[in-house]
């Protein structure tokens, strides 16, 4: 005799096989997050370490900094910079006190940066295969240095975190304080 349980289990593995297996997964995971008001980025999610949200008096400033460069601030017991992404990409600088923002913590031959944004959007997967090349005039000179390429249709940019952590302007001063 059946009990309830045994046709529960039975009818379970009966919904669980399928026809034909589940297709791979084609292209790379992104995550998309908003740049200024207007416009948002994607950053590949294989270099991002963490996101999380950052309580603005946990920053400690340094001084004789450029102003995109929000301070430190300690992650894991190591000291992480913080960059407010969209200054550093030429928009205007974040409001820090108008919602408490989220750092994407980046991770790019050993080097570790933080990216301060508004807010987290969406994990993507995209074929990265099909970028178009950053080139002047399709993206503004002050973004050029920071971009891996756009996605195809106008559906984002994908910006490039080996050259956001190897970026001259924090090379420079992380020698200084580290």
């Amino acid at each position: 005799m059946l009990t309830p349980l045994d046709v529960l289990t039975a009818n379970s593995f009966d919904l669980l096989t399928l026809d034909e297996p589940l297709p791979p997964e084609t292209g790379e995971r992104l995550l998309r997050f908003p740049l200024s008001q207007e416009d948002s980025a994607l950053l590949p999610l294989a270099q991002i370490a963490e996101i999380f949200r950052v309580n603005v008096e946990d920053i400690l400033p340094v001084p004789e900094m450029p102003s995109c460069v929000l301070g430190i601030f300690n992650w894991r017991g190591e000291m992480l910079w913080l960059i407010d992404l969209d200054q550093l990409l030429g928009y205007p600088p974040r409001s820090l006190m108008a919602v408490t923002p989220m750092a994407i913590v980046v991770q790019s031959n050993s080097q570790s940066l933080g990216l301060v944004v508004s807010q987290v959007n969406d994990i993507e997967l995209h074929d990265l295969q099909k970028l178009t090349n950053a080139a002047n005039g399709l993206f503004p000179p002050k973004v050029l240095p920071f971009v891996l390429g756009a996605l195809p249709e106008g559906s984002g940019t994908v910006l490039n975190v080996t050259a956001i952590t190897e970026f001259p302007l924090w090379q420079t001063h992380r020698g200084e304080i580290s």
